[in-house]
């Protein structure tokens, strides 16, 4: 199946619009060909490419609503989804936070679509599994990882008018080597706009080091310590926190955003000085579809600036209940930093512990977002300056709000994803004091 041209698309929304007998109507076509490769224990163990388009329509009759989805395009079909959806809404009953589909609006196309990217062959995605496998085998060590990729196009309209087209692209890689005897681990991530900045080769030195040096792990006792997290390690957290900031939440006494007395705490002084993150549709570094899953446009804003916050999302329900005007919810954070790397973080630290990756994170209190979890694929103890030895695996509980009370030092933010989060980030490494280290933990 191929992709839908612009064209294309609208020609169908449109009259799936019109073959509608409901007070009003929404449509969604998406469809992407995603390919990738699998690989474990130094062989590839799955490839394959995904090829899917899908049709969503949402109808509504006064307050009560029905959906229906299909993946089939002939007059027939589209007329029976959207006669399911009908039958759907007149059997439901009415929504009360029911809000009218939005007004046409205007979208600015964003750069979201990478040639190299789309042009991602089986070929390319077997050479990396092989720079991967090749260089641990011979060292010793045993690989498994996952490379996928997309080119993707995404059509919204409604029955006011409303359309916008959207192409775009994304490539992850991630792997994770071990010792032959399962004692060291190291893992390498990279979400990338652009293919052609990838270089799996040297990627994979970063986790086969890791692994090797891991391997003899000394117990260190649990406690407060400064501690470096990498870019992935940041997002974990990161990811849980903003969460909360949702102004619902906070209005009805549900987020740590909430304003003793009631209300929430827009404008005030949250995290320390040096936390600064805002959302732009436009990066360059992290471009994101243009509009969110209401189709209202996303715009660039600040959500925290100098540790005060600057935004909270309104739903267009909770907007219209508080008289705020509501905005496209944002599709990406960035987070400032400054212009050093990992060790240069590590050159100035006199004792602390650096964390590679952060996972299994749950929520322990959502008033204050206290996370646990664990660390993995590689924990080091840092003393003057330097990668002293490896340590055991810890518990952490930690709130990232704390945490980013506690900040000594950003460094150079990098693009991650996050499985927890609908953001594609910007994050720094962040070197922070006093992170809560609980108990130790047994696993690699």
């Amino acid at each position: 199946m191929t992709l839908f041209t612009e064209q294309e698309a609208k020609t169908l929304l449109q009259k799936v619009i019109k073959l509608s007998k409901a007070d009003e109507c929404t449509a969604q076509l998406t469809g992407a060909i995603e390919g990738n490769i699998r690989f474990a224990r130094n062989s590839v163990s799955t490839s394959g490419i995904i090829d899917n388009t899908e049709l969503v329509v949402q109808v509504a009759f006064g307050k009560r609503v029905g959906t229906a989805t299909i993946n089939e395009f002939d007059d027939a079909s589209l007329m029976r989804v959207v006669r399911r959806a009908e039958e759907l809404a007149k059997l439901a009953p009415e929504n009360p936070e029911f809000v009218p589909a939005i007004a046409k609006q205007s979208y600015k196309a964003t750069d979201t679509y990478v040639e190299t990217t789309a042009a991602i062959t089986p070929e390319l995605r077997a050479q990396v599994a092989s720079d991967c496998i090749t260089p641990c085998k011979a060292s010793k060590l045993v690989a498994a990882g996952y490379m996928s990729d997309n080119r993707s196009y995404s059509a919204i309209a409604n029955s006011n008018g409303n359309f916008g087209y959207q192409r775009y692209t994304g490539f992850n890689f991630t792997c994770t080597v071990r010792t032959e005897d399962g004692r060291g681990s190291g893992w390498v991530g990279r979400n990338l706009a652009d293919v052609s900045k990838f270089e799996a080769k040297s990627e994979i030195q970063v986790a086969m080091d890791k692994a090797s040096r891991s391997a003899e792990a000394k117990a260190l006792e649990p406690g407060k310590y400064t501690v470096i997290l990498e870019p992935a390690a940041a997002s974990g957290l990161i990811s849980f926190m903003m969460n909360s900031f949702d102004a619902r939440q906070a209005d009805e006494g549900r987020s740590f955003l909430t304003k003793k007395g009631g209300g929430n705490k827009v404008g005030e002084k949250v995290f320390d000085e040096r936390v600064t993150m805002y959302a732009d549709p436009a990066d360059a570094t992290c471009a994101v579809v243009p509009w969110d899953e209401d189709g209202l446009p996303r715009e660039k804003m600040p959500i925290v600036t100098k540790g005060v916050v600057d935004y909270l999302q309104y739903s267009r329900f909770w907007a219209k209940k508080q008289g705020k005007k509501a905005v496209g919810q944002p599709g990406n954070l960035i987070i400032a930093g400054g212009d050093k790397s990992t060790m240069d973080l590590i050159k100035s630290t006199k004792k602390g512990v650096l964390v590679t990756r952060t996972w299994y994170i749950r929520m322990v209190d959502p008033q204050t977002v206290l996370l646990t979890g664990l660390t993995r694929d590689g924990t080091f103890y840092i003393e003057n300056g330097e990668i002293k030895y490896p340590i055991k695996n810890f518990r952490f509980n930690e709130s990232p709000v704390i945490m980013l009370n506690n900040v000594e030092e950003f460094g150079k933010p990098v693009r991650v994803a996050d499985d927890e989060s609908p953001f594609v980030m910007m994050v720094p490494p962040m070197k922070l004091r006093e992170f809560t280290f609980s108990s130790l933990s047994d696993a690699v």
